[in-house]
């Protein structure tokens, strides 16, 4: 884990008082990827009642055991949450690329707007890294938008060599 500097913002884990702040901010996510596949014109806003529901499962237990697969950070903002990120642990069957089978994911990194360019993503990203090497993960995955990639880069984050497909049942 690296120093803390005067400049550091204040990352800390989210609890369940956060989850409203939690959907607004993830629901600004999407409209900012945009496109068919962030944000489809069928997908309605019964997402974000499932989101709330699975946020709280997921703070209550993973919060109280402290070695869960899910880690949610924030940032305090005024009246709500200046920013959010969400990392995810899988185990996957370990192969020679992938020594342990452990894999991690940033869900999502997104900053309120009149929060933007004041280190929080970086700082919430820097704690969900310090995270998943002490979670022992073989990788870390993500997605970036086109603002978010230069950050991501100088943290060291290199194209996949794999295509990224999908498929929906």
């Amino acid at each position: 884990m690296r120093p803390r500097t005067e400049n550091d913002t204040d990352v800390r884990q989210a609890t369940e008082d956060d989850i409203t702040e939690l959907v607004r901010l993830r629901a600004m996510l999407f409209e900012n990827f945009g496109g068919d596949f962030f944000a489809p014109a069928s997908g309605g806003e019964d997402w974000l009642d499932a989101l709330a529901t699975v946020l709280k499962e997921r703070l209550s237990t993973d919060t109280d055991t402290g070695s869960g697969s899910v880690r949610i950070l924030a940032v305090d903002g005024g009246n709500g949450l200046a920013a959010c990120g969400i990392g995810t642990i899988e185990q996957r069957l370990p192969g020679p690329h992938l020594r342990n089978g452990r894999i991690g994911q940033v869900i999502g990194v997104v900053t309120d707007p009149r929060f933007r360019r004041r280190g929080h993503s970086r700082e919430i990203m820097q704690g969900l890294l310090d995270w998943f090497r002490e979670s022992d993960v073989a990788r870390v995955d993500l997605y970036a938008s086109a603002e978010g990639e230069p950050l991501y880069r100088d943290l060291g984050f290199i194209n996949h060599p794999d295509p990224s497909l999908y498929w929906r049942p």
